[in-house]
């Protein structure tokens, strides 16, 4: 009986044509040129300039100003003080209240060069002058001689406050959103203070003497 023996099929790729260079010459070639290029690389690092010497801050405490409601002070602290520690701790100045310290609650809300920040999340020395030309406010630099400014008195008018622990987080809130919209509407006054949280609920309160405040605000500059 005889077997029908099969032929192999022809295979449907194409040869490469023959280009004269051995796997050992490719290999050899690959390494040269790796090597040439580490080489290259590391006389570019070597003629490269010298990055600025940055002078390192800690771990120990530094010396530093914090221009504050317009007079300097001068603290030693470790780089990784927050401004609400160095606020509180260091300075006695207490208006900014330590609620969430994760920067969610707004109550240690204060104003940096005229925007309001959480100053439990940015540490003291980069709000501090030799990192700029940074002012800070904060709720004791808003009463003039002690008089209360038009958004206290306007949120102690409407009740705006209850356990007091959000209130100067809101009235600096509020204190920068007057100063960029002096008109401003129920939705720029909600957009405005969106990154405020009040447990008690004053929020009714706390509109109306926006509003109000706005107005009071709007006469005292017209004379």
């Amino acid at each position: 009986m005889k077997r029908n023996k099969t032929k192999p099929a022809k295979s449907k790729l194409k040869t490469m044509p023959d280009s004269g260079v051995s796997r050992r010459d490719f290999l050899r070639g690959a390494g040269v040129a790796v090597s040439g290029s580490l080489l290259a690389g590391g006389a570019l690092l070597e003629a490269a300039p010298p990055e600025a010497a940055n002078k390192v801050l800690g771990p120990g405490a530094v010396p530093f100003t914090l221009r504050i409601n317009g007079k300097p002070h001068t603290v030693k602290l470790e780089p990784r003080v927050t401004l609400l520690d160095a606020l509180r701790d260091h300075l006695d100045m207490t208006g900014a209240k330590r609620v969430c310290d994760r920067g969610t609650c707004g109550a240690c809300t204060v104003m940096l060069n005229g925007k309001v920040i959480y100053a439990c999340s940015i540490l003291a020395i980069e709000a501090s002058v030799e990192a700029g030309p940074n002012e800070i406010t904060t709720v004791e630099g808003l009463a003039a001689e002690g008089k209360l400014s038009p958004v206290m008195q306007a949120f102690v008018d409407h009740d705006a406050q209850q356990c007091g622990f959000c209130t100067p987080g809101f009235v600096m809130a509020s204190t920068a959103l007057l100063k960029h919209t002096p008109n401003p509407k129920l939705a720029d006054i909600e957009r405005g203070l969106g990154g405020n949280l009040c447990r008690c609920g004053t929020y009714h309160g706390q509109k109306a003497a926006l509003l109000q405040a706005a107005k009071a605000m709007k006469a005292a500059a017209s004379g």
